[in-house]
């Protein structure tokens, strides 16, 4: 028997959604999740939608799918649903495993940090606790994957890290087609079309590079031929480490949001 087989999922808002439609995608029973959202309509075929926690059922799996700052006010309704056997996910951004500790008393406690790519299974899927257990852990492994690729950090430390890349990562990505769109716009392409080129060549090359046994890096210069028209380019990008700079301030400023609220939650 699969000791995560029941599922309730507290709050299924956008993150939440995606990753329900990546498990049913990945042919996960629909019957094993509950949903408990009271602004959500409907949910897919097969799957319980609830307005509140059930007060007598208790799940394998609590996935706390809700904003940080109402945490405190659903503790009560969480509860109800946490065992001993229980295991707690949280997906929630600066809440920290000693925080969550804490709050609930749970068989183990998982930090979660995916993307919305989780919703086609494409996400990176990081992954923090401070269970021991192996085949726990390895249960864990099994029903991400269906979401992407799991990779469990080694430390708490460095989740404020890995949120700023794996999980505002897309963001920053998208802001980049973004611009290269522009610019191909700005030398006279018609935007629309700008958009849609940017867009496949940027889907074309990640998966490429997700493939290849060359890091980026190689491929880039792979790409640009000695005083070709991308060796022009990256001179461009690569003057002064101007982009390499502004992508660590990026990510830098990123990672320390998540600190402060990870210091608020541990004030709260």
């Amino acid at each position: 028997m699969d000791p995560l087989h029941d599922i309730l999922i507290l709050g299924c808002g956008n993150m939440g959604g995606a990753m329900l439609e990546g498990w049913l995608a990945g042919n996960v029973d629909p019957a094993r999740f509950t949903v408990v959202d009271p602004q959500r309509e409907s949910v897919p075929e097969g799957v319980t939608l609830l307005r509140d926690v059930p007060a007598d059922r208790r799940f394998d799996v609590v996935m706390l799918g809700i904003k940080p700052q109402m945490l405190d006010d659903l503790a009560p309704q969480i509860g109800l649903a946490t065992g001993p056997d229980t295991v707690l996910f949280s997906i929630l951004a600066g809440v920290e495993l000693a925080s969550l500790a804490r709050r609930f008393a749970a068989r183990a406690i998982v930090r979660i940090m995916p993307n919305l790519a989780a919703g086609i299974g494409r996400s990176p899927i990081a992954l923090v606790g401070r269970d021991d257990d192996d085949a726990l852990r390895d249960a864990v492994t099994r029903l991400m994957a269906p979401l992407g690729t799991p990779e469990w950090i080694e430390s708490e430390a460095l989740f404020d890290a890995v949120t700023a890349l794996a999980g505002c990562g897309p963001g920053f990505v998208y802001r980049f087609i973004d611009a290269l769109a522009a610019g191909a716009a700005q030398l006279g392409l018609p935007a629309d079309q700008s958009q849609r080129l940017a867009l496949a060549m940027a889907e074309g090359a990640a998966m490429l590079a997700a493939q290849s046994p060359d890091s980026p890096a190689t491929l880039a210069d792979r790409v640009a031929s000695p005083g070709g028209s991308t060796r022009a380019g990256l001179d461009v990008l690569d003057a002064d480490q101007a982009l390499a700079e502004l992508l660590a301030r990026t990510l830098q400023a990123a990672r320390d949001r998540n600190a402060e609220m990870a210091a608020a939650a541990r004030e709260a």
